[in-house]
């Protein structure tokens, strides 16, 4: 089943639980097994095995432990600056965003009057 497609957080985690089962099995290891790899209790595996919450970096451990670190790349894409952008960073890394600045229209700098178009 496609993740994208689930309705809620819930079916999200019990769908992630299964597929984390089935690789785990695929490897032929037990629950025991794949909690020692991945330096997490026992007791995280069956959570998330069943669907249940548990903490992003015990998420990552048991990917490590599975091979499968790779495809986090996939959740969060890393974003390349678009090449202006580069041209303007040459070098320097963004650090913050930038505040929303009103332009200013050429040639208005004076205060508009009747009778003074042309």
């Amino acid at each position: 089943m496609k993740i994208q497609l689930l309705a809620n957080d819930g079916a999200i985690l019990t769908e992630l639980g299964e597929r984390m089962a089935l690789v785990r099995l695929e490897r032929n290891w037990t629950q025991a097994e794949l909690a020692e790899a991945a330096g997490v209790s026992k007791r995280t595996v069956e959570r998330l095995e069943a669907g249940k919450s548990l903490q992003l970096s015990s998420l990552i451990r048991l990917c490590r432990a599975l091979g499968l670190l790779g495809n986090l790349d996939a959740i969060i894409p890393e974003i390349a600056p678009s090449p202006i952008a580069q041209l303007k960073l040459r070098g320097k890394d963004r650090k913050r965003a930038s505040s929303k600045v009103t332009s200013k229209t050429p040639g208005r700098s004076k205060k508009w009057q009747w009778g003074t178009d042309q």
